[in-house]
């Protein structure tokens, strides 16, 4: 299926790269500096997990299919917000990281 999400310019495929560095980031600050170990490989896993879900789908051979790999990338977004108010709420990142993330994307 070729569609214009495949565009080299395509905003959400390159916000969901970069939140995928920023999450891997802070993952890396959350357990070397910060000792805190669960939380943040849930995040890793599903903070990462959006952009994965969206290259999927941009190879995907349906419209079915593409439709299905968003839909995962948008529940992925909720988890890992879900995640990342729990490591603000539970003081593992401050203010400033929080609106950080959770203003940009």
């Amino acid at each position: 299926m070729q569609s214009n999400f495949q565009e080299k310019d395509n905003i959400i495929r390159n916000k969901s790269f970069d939140f995928s560095i920023r999450i891997i980031n802070l993952y890396k600050v959350l357990y070397n500096e910060r000792n805190e170990k669960t939380l943040s490989k849930q995040l890793l896993r599903s903070g990462t997990s959006i952009g994965a879900n969206i290259e999927e789908g941009i190879a995907s051979f349906s419209k079915k299919e593409f439709i299905y790999k968003l839909q995962l990338s948008y529940k992925e977004a909720y988890e890992s917000f879900y995640w990342i108010k729990l490591l603000h709420r539970t003081e593992f990142i401050n203010e400033t990281e929080f609106n950080s993330l959770k203003n940009k994307y």
